[in-house]
């Protein structure tokens, strides 16, 4: 039985106390924060984009109030009230703009909070996706890492609370992340009704949005509870592999349930931020990237696991197929990144560009760089069939993998939260380190509670004796088993 280390479970809590902290700090500094603070905000946005000559807007108004003087009073009068009210206009508009950018800079932490929280609660989801997979398929190859998996997805239960925690503040208007959750948006005679939104009434409702979300969580969970208890019975069960079978029907009935409820939370969680926008693609985008993720981790854990002893049965042929999966989904998820940039461009429809212009204008860094992070450096690494077998090599191109994942999360909810007031700091730092923090607690903890291997499993022994057979240096076809 593994033994889960005191340095490791020191790391662990450090980390979330460290994020825990830093967090807290970045909810003061964002509570602090005045109108003034916004318009500052603006001012050194406008300088930087205008090189200072946004202080010439007013030079028009200055030369005609000083106009030659044979205009009668009557018309200086006139053209004084005139200015006056644009004046009015204007700062009417400006305290308007600078409450929107001040409720973008009091999302900062929310959002990054939000950032890590999603992409922590995602990866695990697909890691128990791809476990039920595994039992589906009736795959041998796996079977030595079940465990493994069936521990990374122990994180699930405490981010799934998480979440329903930022979903309900929300919903209560303690944060701005959701535009369609603001109030008057629905009301046809407010002057922030959004006649597309009210459109959208039937699924964009408080009601529906959290009863849907409750039900996500609950049938993740509860298919993470079951199918855990029925593993682990798994082990001592002489049924006949009764046990065994049901666990199959369990995961048959979860996947069907997944890929609905998958689709629907990418529209909630994630296309819910940019309410005006929508894409057909976007549900298989988001389990593409989140799958990739998933298969990082799990690559990840079971090599370090090996590195202690603690995983019999585990060789270099098992760390090669997960690699093998890191780089075909990595291919995967371009093939739909480039689908959905590129039909939306070619189609140029105004509503769906908007999605792509923001993160072009304000995002570009990010936007572009995560698909070299995505897509050409795991082609460089993963394509060769002797470096997957490396467990370093896999561990180095695992490591970008996961920032440029990380990234693509960010860049779908920053800039419909944050718009331009965004940055890489505290906030975010401290997010991600909370959740890596319980990630290594919640993981490690429910991999010392269980056997490392699933004994009762019938496709065991061809895991144990699994072996891949390279073409190039053998002349026989890979992927065989013994």
């Amino acid at each position: 039985m593994y033994q889960f280390s005191g340095r490791l479970k020191t790391l662990s809590l450090a980390l979330i106390v460290l994020g825990f902290v830093g967090m807290a700090f970045s909810f003061y500094n964002s509570s602090q924060l005045s109108l003034e603070d916004a318009k500052h905000a603006i001012e050194a946005a406008n300088s930087d984009a205008h090189g200072g000559t946004h202080g010439e807007v007013a030079s028009p108004h200055a030369a005609e109030a000083s106009h030659d003087t044979h205009v009668v009073k009557t018309d200086k009068q006139a053209h004084a009230a005139m200015i006056h009210a644009s004046e009015d206009h204007d700062t009417s508009h400006g305290d308007e703009h600078a409450t929107h950018v001040l409720h973008q800079l009091q999302n900062r932490p929310w959002s990054a909070f939000y950032v890590a929280l999603f992409f922590s609660l995602g990866l695990t989801l697909l890691v128990l996706t791809f476990y039920a997979i595994q039992r589906v398929a009736q795959v041998g190859w796996s079977v030595v890492i079940l465990r493994v998996m069936e521990a990374i997805t122990a994180n699930l239960l405490p981010v799934s609370i998480i979440m329903i925690v930022v979903l309900a503040a929300s919903v209560m208007h303690i944060n701005h992340l959701f535009p369609w959750m603001a109030e008057g948006v629905f009301d046809p005679e407010s002057d922030k009704y959004d006649a597309i939104i009210d459109g959208k009434s039937m699924w964009m409702n408080s009601t529906g949005f959290m009863l849907r979300s409750i039900a996500y969580l609950v049938i993740w969970n509860a298919y993470r509870f079951l199918i855990r208890k029925g593993s682990i019975k798994e082990d001592t069960s002489n049924d006949g592999n009764k046990t065994y079978k049901k666990n199959y029907n369990m995961s048959v009935i979860f996947l069907f349930l997944f890929m609905i409820t998958e689709s629907m939370m990418s529209w909630d969680w994630i296309m819910g931020l940019d309410p005006h926008w929508f894409s057909t693609l976007f549900g298989w985008y988001v389990l593409a990237t989140l799958l990739v993720s998933a298969l990082t981790v799990i690559a990840f854990v079971t090599i370090y696991l090996r590195s202690k002893n603690a995983l019999p049965g585990i060789n270099d042929s098992h760390i090669h197929d997960l690699a093998k999966f890191m780089f075909g989904f990595s291919v995967f998820w371009t093939y739909l990144w480039f689908s959905q940039f590129m039909l939306i461009w070619y189609a140029d429809i105004p509503e769906e560009t908007t999605y792509f212009v923001a993160r072009f204008t304000e995002y570009k860094l990010p936007f572009l760089g995560m698909v070299v992070m995505n897509f050409v450096f795991p082609i460089l690494l993963l394509i060769n069939s002797d470096f997957k077998s490396k467990p370093w090599f896999v561990f180095i191109g695992g490591a970008v993998i996961l920032m440029g994942h990380y990234v693509d999360v960010f860049v779908m909810i920053m800039p419909s939260t944050v718009g331009a007031q965004w940055s890489f700091g505290i906030p975010e730092l401290s997010a991600i380190f909370f959740f890596v923090g319980l990630f290594i607690y919640t993981t490690f903890s429910a991999f010392a509670k269980a056997n490392p291997i699933t004994k009762g499993n019938p496709f065991l022994k061809e895991s144990e004796h699994f072996h891949y057979y390279n073409i190039e240096h053998t002349g026989e076809g890979s992927g065989d088993h013994h």
